[in-house]
């Protein structure tokens, strides 16, 4: 009789290594669970004008992501000021506002610099 390999299929599993697995298990499920629950929803005024007939553009999309600090602690002490302008363009925009945003931000015009050796 021929023997065939055995790929682990027979060995026991001990209760340390399902409960250990059950909770990466239920790790995994709440980290998603939480995640989606992060995601945005849709913005039902992309693509229209405001009151006064505009809509947001990339360039303003750049400015608004340039001042985005400044705006976001006005906002949050302001009903009347907004971080975002949902009355956009839509990609370009939005391409705008994270330029702008990672220019500030994350080293573009004020980020640190190297120093030379």
């Amino acid at each position: 009789m021929e023997r065939r390999p055995d790929f682990g299929y027979n060995t026991p599993i001990s209760k340390e290594d399902i409960m250990r697995c059950s909770i990466v298990l239920t790790g995994v499920l709440v980290a998603a669970l939480l995640l989606a629950g992060c995601a945005p929803g849709r913005n039902d005024l992309e693509k229209t004008a405001d009151a006064d007939g505009r809509t947001a553009g990339f360039f303003l999309g750049l400015w608004h992501g340039f001042i985005s600090p400044v705006t976001f602690v006005i906002s949050v002490f302001s009903r009347h000021v907004r971080f975002y302008e949902v009355h956009n363009s839509g990609t370009w925009y939005n391409f705008g506002f994270v330029l702008g945003a990672g220019l500030f931000l994350s080293g573009g015009i004020l980020g640190r610099k190297k120093k030379k050796d």
